[in-house]
This record gives C-alpha cells, sequence and structure tokens, in this order.
C-alpha cells in the first residue's frame, strides 16, 4: 500500500490490541491449530504456526487447507482491526491461494498486507513461507466484505 493510502486509513481499533485477539483465537480453528498472531500494525499483520503432525495431509506434507486457515485467519484480523468507524463486521467474499511450495516440520509464517481499503470492501494479500528458509510456499489474496448495521424500517 503506497504511503499515501496509509495516511488515509483509519487508526487501528484500540480494543482489538494483539493480547485481545489472541483471546479471540482460543476454541475456534486458529486456536486448535496453534496459530500465533506476533504482531499487528497500520496494513500489516504477522503470524506463525509450528507445524505439528495432525496438521499434515496423508502424502506426509503441511496439509493446504492447514495454510489457507492461516493465511485467511491473518487477512481477517488485519481486516478486523482496520474496520471502518461504524461497521459491525465482516465477512470473506472471494479467496485464493496459489501453492508454490510446501514444509514437513518447523514453522511458517503469514505476512498479510492491505492492499485496498474501501467503504464496502478490504482486499488482503498474504505470503505464506518456510520460517527457517524465508522460501514462499503460498500466495494467498482475499475480499472481505464490509458489513454495516441494517437501518430498521419506519
Amino acid at each position: 500500500m503506497a504511503e499515501d493510502q496509509l495516511q488515509k486509513l483509519p487508526r487501528l481499533r484500540p480494543e482489538l490490541t494483539l493480547e485481545k485477539m489472541k483471546e479471540l483465537c482460543r476454541g475456534y480453528l486458529p486456536g486448535l491449530i496453534g496459530m500465533e498472531l506476533v504482531s499487528v500494525s497500520p496494513a500489516k499483520l504477522l503470524s506463525r504456526l509450528t507445524v505439528r503432525h495432525d496438521l499434515m495431509a496423508p502424502n506426509g506434507f503441511l496439509h493446504a487447507a492447514t495454510i489457507i486457515g492461516v493465511a485467511d485467519t491473518s487477512c481477517g484480523f488485519g481486516t478486523l482491526v482496520h474496520l471502518p468507524e461504524g461497521a459491525e463486521s465482516f465477512t470473506t467474499i472471494e479467496l485464493k491461494t496459489n501453492f508454490l511450495g510446501t514444509v514437513r516440520g518447523g514453522a511458517i509464517t503469514c505476512e498479510a498486507k492491505l492492499e485496498h481499503f474501501g467503504r464496502t470492501v478490504q482486499v488482503w494479500d498474504a505470503v505464506v513461507a518456510d520460517e527457517a528458509t524465508a522460501r514462499t510456499i503460498a500466495l494467498f489474496r482475499c475480499t472481505q466484505m464490509i458489513l454495516w448495521p441494517k437501518i430498521q424500517a419506519a
């Protein structure tokens, strides 16, 4: 995201600290797979995941759904902390992943970046990499629809 666009972003939602977002993961998929939120800043969120046997596919490689789960969750929390004032929530309306490699152990990292910030949609890109080598294993993009409170009919 260009510097002039960064200046137009609203400030991060102060009630959604990194610790609060970590709490929100407990009891849900991100917590179940052991995803760790590392940092959040304007237009960016970093996360990581330690690879375990139960996250693997039967072929011995990290399951594609695990990679997508980390990328989608990273972009989702990025969206949540960047919601425009007055917005209620968001939902994913499209996602795409290109797999370029895999891992059999160690850890993966995910860097999610805000590419488009609008009143109705946000677009996020994420790069998932092998933590040990920094080799990219997946490129991910998602479009998030911003949800606004419903107007009650008179």
